[in-house]
């Protein structure tokens, strides 16, 4: 019998050739400031995919200009960022990965000249600038950037569309009690806190009818925050309006220390998919092969999302594969009779 982990994971009609995925990382990379691929993401993306992994979600892509975290990432906000996700998207396709794109809005963690925007004018830190608290029309103007973005994933040729609802950013400050304090439709009860989510996956689900996924951070670590069992009812919310996959982070929506140890966070995601009966990716300092393994053994996750350790070996998938005794494809230039 073969590992699990490499064995296939459908959603819809999207089939991924193993439960590998690389998270969305942020490489602030777009030196020109104006959210265009180069040749950095293209050498960035396409050597995981020739590494095998079955699932590449591309970094934080900016929904708008103010949404993004530094001037230098990736952007979604203008049709001129197409056709560079579809150079993208097709490289990483050709070495049969599937590819999807994190869909973002930074928040009141902008680091922008100009004005920020949150659902309260309150800074992160003392270091931070304070944001503008959002009109109903701003959220309202939010709410379509993320589907213009979603049309656009879609014309790109992405498999998968991720929503960033995590790490402090934009949407995560709303469903924090931590940084939400609006007293309207927006804030408050639980239900309202998680209004401009629901608006945001039924705005992109009006063009986007491939796999959906949400990336959350389940624990705030800090009193009055959330913390993984507050997400059950989000998750179930998610799942009714169409979500297909919870990607279960943590913190970072306030300044907080975080314990962190291997696979510190799959017990959020095992709360999470077992509470909702939702599919989960578990992602946090996953480095060894055998641990990956048993997460998905154990039904604590459904897929396994790699970061720093895809950034540091390329290659992880084919030395998992090597060490779970599992036969994957080799390079072509191997299948063409070359020598190594």
């Amino acid at each position: 019998m073969t590992a699990k982990l490499f064995s296939p994971y459908t959603i819809k009609d999207v089939t991924f050739k193993n439960r590998i995925v690389m998270a969305p990382m942020c490489m602030y990379s777009s030196h020109n400031e104006d959210g265009h691929v180069l040749n950095w993401h293209r050498t960035h993306y396409t050597s995981r995919a020739v590494g095998q992994v079955g699932l590449i979600i591309v970094e934080a892509t900016a929904v708008t200009p103010q949404g993004r975290i530094t001037p230098q990432d990736l952007g979604i906000w203008s049709d001129e960022h197409i056709e560079g996700l579809q150079e993208l998207a097709g490289l990483v396709k050709e070495h049969g990965a599937k590819i999807g794109i994190q869909l973002a809005h930074a928040g009141r963690k902008a680091v922008l000249e100009g004005e920020i925007i949150a659902p309260s004018a309150i800074a992160f830190n003392e270091k931070s600038k304070t944001p503008k608290e959002m009109t109903l029309e701003d959220i309202k103007e939010t709410v379509a950037a993320f589907r213009d973005g979603a049309e656009r994933a879609k014309k790109a040729g992405f498999d998968v569309i991720e929503i960033h609802a995590a790490h402090g950013y934009l949407i995560n400050e709303f469903l924090s009690p931590l940084s939400n304090q609006r007293t309207d439709e927006y804030g408050g009860t639980k239900e309202n806190r998680y209004q401009i989510l629901r608006e945001v996956i039924d705005a992109v689900k009006t063009v986007w009818d491939g796999p959906l996924f949400v990336r959350v951070s389940a624990h705030d670590y800090q009193e009055g925050g959330l913390v993984p069992e507050d997400y059950v009812p989000f998750a179930k919310w998610m799942k009714e309006q169409g979500v297909d996959l919870i990607d279960v982070s943590s913190g970072a929506v306030v300044p907080a220390h975080i314990h962190s140890y291997p696979g510190y966070q799959v017990p959020y995601s095992e709360t999470i998919r077992n509470g909702a009966d939702v599919p989960t990716g578990a992602v946090g300092l996953i480095t060894s092969p055998a641990h990956a393994e048993e997460i998905l053994e154990n039904n604590r996750a459904d897929l396994i999302f790699l970061a720093r350790e895809l950034l540091r070996d390329p290659y992880w998938s084919r030395r998992a594969a090597k060490e779970l005794g599992v036969s994957i494809d080799s390079p072509k230039p191997y299948e063409r009779g070359w020598n190594f």
